[in-house]
């Protein structure tokens, strides 16, 4: 027999339950409203293209549904095919946000990289929607959507979804899919490495948006400073951390710079941002690299 949680607990889990539903309006109206301001300096992504244009065949997926299979095709084999056209595949971009413990930094006053990154992409999303283009959020949403529906699915699962790792390991993508890809990528140079290739030679194109907190970059930290990994583990504990303010710095510069030389590599565009900077900014850099054929 389960256990009965405590009034405690019970009340606990409650008021969590409570902030949890609080978030996505929250964010979703932050989101909205830096996309209506960067709306007026960009212009919109409509394209003509030929929407019946046979493009290629790719696996069923449940979302699909039975009406979407080409059964001519499915009938050479043992696995179901759907028909996707030009525009399906030019047309859809996937968002994914990092969920790791690490995003869940931040420094006092500011917002954690987490819900940075959220609101940067579900306003780039908004965007994209009123541009008639169909969004989803990689691993989590299924095919792209357009319209009010793609961009609520989408935008909920930005605001609340786990961001899984797994998610830009082995996405399920058609091919020429666009990608952006937002975290603070403070795995090593050498993991991003392998993940992006991997969506390259799958033919995926994208941006990587980089969010960074400002206490991340200068390291302000002097006398005796306990830092506490965000993913649990053995903390550090230095006696003056302004002591190691310059080999900080040297190695935050070099992981940037190798970040730097993956997208060049790839073809790729790194957009870094800083949360004590305006969401804007960001957003319109985002919206930009999409647009210049990401």
């Amino acid at each position: 027999m389960a256990a009965t949680p405590s009034p405690r607990t019970h009340d606990r889990l409650r008021r969590a339950a409570a902030r949890a539903a609080l978030r996505f309006p929250a964010l979703l109206a932050e989101a909205e409203r830096i996309a209506a301001t960067v709306a007026f300096g960009a212009h919109g992504r409509r394209r003509a293209g030929a929407g019946e244009t046979f493009w290629e065949y790719r696996r069923h997926r449940g979302e699909d549904g039975a009406r979407a299979v080409d059964w001519r095709r499915s009938a050479r084999g043992d696995q179901l095919f759907v028909r996707e056209t030009e525009w399906e595949a030019a047309n859809a971009v996937y968002l994914w946000r990092d969920g790791s413990a690490g995003m869940t930094a931040h420094s006092a006053g500011l917002a954690p990289k987490r819900d940075r990154a959220a609101v940067c992409l579900m306003a780039c999303a908004s965007l994209l929607a009123r541009g008639g283009e169909r969004i989803a959020a990689l691993g989590e949403t299924g095919r792209a959507r357009a319209g009010q529906a793609g961009l609520e699915l989408t935008g909920r699962a930005l605001a609340d979804g786990p961001g899984a790792a797994s998610s830009v390991e082995a996405p399920d993508l058609p091919r020429h899919a666009r990608l952006v890809l937002a975290s603070d990528f403070l795995d090593p140079p050498e993991t991003w490495a392998r993940r992006v290739a991997a969506l390259s030679a799958a033919g995926a194109r994208g941006v990587m948006l980089r969010i960074i907190d400002p206490a991340e970059e200068d390291f302000p930290f002097a006398g005796r400073t306990r830092f506490d990994p965000a993913g649990g583990g053995q903390p550090l504990v230095l006696g003056k951390a302004e002591a190691a303010r310059a080999g900080y710095a040297a190695l935050w510069a070099q992981h940037g710079a190798a970040l730097g030389d993956l997208a060049r590599r790839t073809g790729w565009t790194l957009i870094t941002h800083r949360t004590d900077r305006p969401a804007g900014a960001a957003v319109l850099a985002l919206y930009q690299a999409l647009d210049g054929g990401v």
